[in-house]
């Protein structure tokens, strides 16, 4: 059987919602990152104190309080990639026993497809769970990155390189927290494609409602409220 006759296997209804999968995916990363400057996702805004955060980095004494905090940072995108390492293990099992898989399946949504259907709409889940794991890692490695670069900074603030240091470190934290924000948008959207199982309305409704959550957290939430809210300054 060739490629054509495979995807032949494959509902009008599968192709769009795969389709709005990938849309929904990379174009709420796009707009999450390029968020208008009127309105900033948090993910943005979290930037703006990352880099305020190397700022003060300079002048605190001592920096035990920082050094914590990045390793905090690279403690969460360890966990997360070993997390994305056990669903990439399930995965592939699933695509070993294939067959068991399709007959759950077929129990609730009343269908008999080829064991074909059943391995790609596996791996739509193992592909993003990889996607997922690559950028935790990689993230990991910038947290590094930048804790290194943290301690590169003088510890005297008149030193002409402690600024200019320690901006760098802020963007190499900015670009950690990115691909760890992008794996975790890997692993909403690789647990919505396990919906597909289900079938493709199933799959349609798990993706709209992930890329709901997903932009209500960066553009309508309370802690964005929270960011953007100026400081009360009570007189005492």
């Amino acid at each position: 059987m060739d490629l054509v006759d495979r995807l032949s296997l494959f509902q009008l209804a599968d192709l769009i919602a795969v389709g709005l999968l990938l849309l929904l995916w990379l174009g709420s990363t796009h707009l999450i990152e390029h968020s208008p400057k009127k309105y900033p996702s948090t993910s943005n805004l979290m930037a703006a104190f990352r880099r305020d955060w190397m700022v003060q980095l300079v002048t605190r004494q001592p920096r035990i309080f920082d050094s914590q905090i990045a390793g905090q940072l690279r403690q969460g995108a360890a966990f997360l990639a070993s997390g994305s390492m056990i669903a990439i293990g399930g995965g592939l099992a699933l695509l070993g026993n294939t067959e068991r898989l399709s007959g759950l399946a077929e129990d609730l949504t009343q269908q008999t497809d080829p064991l074909f259907v059943w391995e790609i709409k596996v791996f739509a889940f193992l592909a993003l769970a990889v996607n997922a794991f690559l950028k935790f890692i990689w993230s990991h490695r910038l947290f590094g990155y930048c804790a290194v670069l943290m301690a590169s900074v003088p510890n005297d603030p008149d030193d002409p390189e402690a600024l200019p240091l320690a901006a760098k470190a802020g963007e190499i934290n900015i670009l950690a927290a990115r691909g760890f924000n992008r794996g975790l948008r890997s692993v909403y959207f690789g647990i919505a494609a396990t919906a597909w199982l289900a079938g493709p309305w199933a799959l349609i409704c798990a993706t709209l409602f992930t890329a709901g959550v997903i932009l209500r957290r960066e553009f309508a939430s309370q802690s964005r409220r929270v960011l953007l809210a100026k400081p009360n300054h009570t007189q005492t």
